[in-house]
């Protein structure tokens, strides 16, 4: 009996969800994979798991047995990655995970660059708002948007911070009006985003009066901040949008700014990555790219923000016209 291949085999069904997935993923049949985990168990003189015609689980053996091989498994690899050099020259496959948003705008971009470097290197990206346990083997690098970290085993790096800003689209501003100060979003839709780092139903603001908190209610709510910035374009309410998501419509006039002189919801962007005894290269240059990267993106990003000059578009738009025509004499002189 091949112990180790059977310990792949039963951490991969278990990762799929079923023994017809893990067969495709790993090339091989459905019999051949119960066939491992039933020598393993034989082997070990435990049931790992219950098996039905609609779906698998663990029992308690199985789940504190799952553990240890994850790890023991991740030993394996790393020593052979050590012993193969591949904590010199970066190749293989990297599995990467990413909130989805900041995958989108910040992530993809960056593979492409950092692939231009180095070609010998696949990517998996997953995106997702749900973070992954890192200790499970099933992503090599992680990178995510908080406020702040929590104490755990995990290595840490700061990659930058960003902040979010509020946003309508014009004809809603034309329709309701524009708030001039935080108070008068009590009488705005307000459309909010469910996000892992900040909660979906309460906004702080940061201006010239300093902090403010406001609890926030509003007709619609999402998890993804591209879908929040379409609700926003169809006029819905107001929305509170991360400064990557926001950009794009800010230049080409489909998102107006609210509330100008005030930020939101300051989050910083942290790679992390089990703490292991070997870092492959792979994992190594893409946390060392990502780290001089992605700062020069996030200030290319509020560089154009300052570039749209958008401190008086909203209030524009909400004025009546003869007042906006004398507003831009002025800006122009």
């Amino acid at each position: 009996m091949d112990t180790l291949q059977n310990m792949r085999v039963f951490t991969r069904v278990i990762e799929a969800g079923s023994f017809t997935a893990a067969a495709q993923s790993m090339n091989s049949t459905t019999g051949a994979m119960s066939r491992a985990v039933s020598e393993l168990e034989a082997h070990l003189r435990a049931r790992l798991m219950n098996r039905s015609t609609r779906r698998l689980s663990l029992t308690s053996a199985g789940e504190r047995y799952l553990k240890r091989v994850r790890q023991i498994l991740a030993d394996i690899d790393g020593a052979e990655e050590e012993a193969s050099c591949a904590h010199e020259h970066p190749a293989g496959t990297l599995r990467m995970f990413s909130y989805a948003s900041v995958g989108q705008h910040y992530i993809l971009p960056a593979i492409a660059k950092y692939r231009a470097l180095h070609p010998d290197v696949k990517v998996e990206l997953t995106l997702s708002q749900r973070m992954p346990d890192l200790f499970e083997g099933t992503s090599d690098v992680a990178v995510v948007s908080a406020s702040a970290l929590s104490d755990s085993e995990v290595i840490s790096h700061k990659l930058g911070a960003t902040f979010s800003i509020l946003c309508a689209s014009p004809e809603y501003i034309r329709l309701r009006g524009a708030p001039g100060e935080p108070a008068d979003l009590a009488a705005h839709d307000c459309l909010t985003l469910q996000t892992p780092a900040f909660p979906a139903r309460e906004w702080t603001l940061e201006g010239p009066e300093g902090r403010e908190t406001l609890e926030i209610s509003g007709p619609v709510q999402v998890n993804i901040a591209e879908s929040l910035a379409v609700a926003i374009r169809e006029g819905m309410g107001i929305g509170m949008l991360p400064l990557y998501a926001a950009i794009e419509g800010l230049r080409n006039g489909s998102l107006v700014r609210v509330l100008p002189r005030h930020t939101l919801q300051r989050t910083n962007l942290y790679a992390l990555y089990p703490s292991r005894k070997f870092v492959d290269a792979k994992t190594r240059t893409w946390v060392e790219f990502l780290r001089a990267h992605l700062p020069e993106v996030i200030a290319r990003d509020e560089a154009l923000l300052a570039e749209v000059g958008l401190e008086y578009t909203a209030s524009e738009i909400a004025m009546p016209a003869s007042k906006s025509r004398r507003a831009g004499a002025r800006m122009s002189h």
